[in-house]
């Protein structure tokens, strides 16, 4: 059975090619030959919006057949997140899996595009397990974002990743392994 992914970048000059393509590298190598990794970019990575993003994002979501992991990284897992809540999806995700993904409300990054939602458990899809996954040592986006999601997604599962940076040191195995479990 061929695991389907979307992985969504972070947001930054260069982040594409020389950041999170190391990331999805590694989801590869820890998933293994029965993977599929969807890795689009996204547009102005430099100068990135949720505006500008939102079109990318859905047409990407609209590509997925049933059973998809949704996994974003950084300013991309918050787009995503944001464009779940929004959006009626014509496919079942697996798992959303965030890594690393700033907050954007009280307690966290104020944001003009991102809405913060009380309800935000609510909008998203019924019974998909959502994992977060946040480096300890994270000096881009700290690891108390990872808390205010846990509290705003009772159903989320929080991973702390210790001694790991935003990129959790390039290495995405126990994302891998969570995957895995998803899978089966």
């Amino acid at each position: 059975m061929t695991i389907h992914i979307l992985f969504i970048q972070g947001g930054g000059e260069g982040t594409h090619d020389h950041w999170d393509n190391k990331l999805v590298a590694s989801l590869g190598r820890a998933l293994g030959a029965d993977t599929s990794i969807h890795y689009p970019r996204m547009p102005y990575e430099d100068e990135p919006s949720y505006t500008a993003w939102k079109p990318a994002l859905v047409r990407a979501l609209e590509s997925l057949d049933d059973g998809a992991v949704l996994v974003g990284h950084s300013l991309g897992g918050a787009f995503l997140l944001q464009v779940l809540v929004e959006a009626r999806l014509t496919f079942r995700p697996r798992a959303l899996i965030l890594i690393a993904a700033p907050f954007f409300g009280p307690g966290g990054w104020p944001g003009d595009e991102i809405a913060a939602h009380a309800d935000l458990a609510q909008r998203l899809p019924a019974d998909m397990p959502v994992i977060l996954v946040h480096g300890t040592d994270d000096e881009t986006v700290p690891y108390a974002h990872a808390e205010l999601y846990a509290r705003a997604l009772p159903q989320a599962v929080l991973r702390p990743a210790p001694r790991r940076d935003h990129q959790l040191n390039d290495d995405l195995r126990s994302v891998g392994r969570e995957i895995r479990s998803l899978a089966l």
